[in-house]
């Protein structure tokens, strides 16, 4: 058995590799080390390797935008199978999505004294999606800061299976997308608009 001294290759191997045991505190710093490498290795790599965000990101925003008409986001491919991504045409709004969505606005806004979630929920149920409604469940009905709805539905933009609709209301206006589903028009979306 060899003998093991302070002296030699091995021994200074075996202080380096000791090194993080040695204390809380050598563990620590040998942790944030290997973290830094590793966070600095998956900024490089994809750079060095070309990939998304690599060389070609980093010498179109070096040569700026005069020697590049488009944007670099847009060197991807972004066809599909079928054929390259566009937008629907606009067409006329369809009259039963304007009224989906000014009805669902005016459950939206119901909201009295007294009433569940659940219950306000249950007026919704008729005009939203079954993947949208779970998503209203977190909604607090004393943070909703209109109380009526006071105009028509206006259609923002229009499209075969779909339409935006802006609802004046006594708050906020809301801008409410509907879709037309094989249930019919059914709210899937919501934001307050400004």
């Amino acid at each position: 058995m060899p003998i093991r001294t302070n002296r030699g290759r091995a021994a200074v191997y075996r202080r380096l590799w000791g090194a993080p045991m040695r204390s809380p505190k050598h563990l620590a710093v040998t942790v944030v080390v290997l973290a830094g490498l590793i966070v600095l290795g998956g900024f490089t790599l994809p750079r060095l390797s070309g990939g998304p965000g690599g060389s070609d990101a980093v010498s179109a925003s070096a040569h700026g935008s005069a020697q590049h008409d488009t944007p670099v986001a847009h060197s991807r491919n972004l066809d599909t199978p079928h054929g390259p991504l566009t937008t629907p045409p606009s067409v006329a709004p369809a009259q039963q999505a304007l009224t989906v969505a000014r009805q669902w606005a005016t459950a939206w806004v119901d909201h009295p004294e007294g009433m569940t979630t659940q219950e306000w929920l249950a007026e919704l149920e008729p005009y939203t999606t079954s993947e949208f409604l779970p998503q209203l469940r977190n909604i607090r009905l004393g943070n909703i800061p209109s109380s009526e709805v006071t105009g028509a539905a206006e259609p923002l933009s229009s499209h075969t299976k779909s339409l935006v609709a802006r609802i004046p209301t006594d708050g906020p206006d809301l801008r409410v997308t509907v879709i037309d589903t094989d249930d019919g028009w059914r709210v899937t979306r919501y934001e307050q608009a400004e």
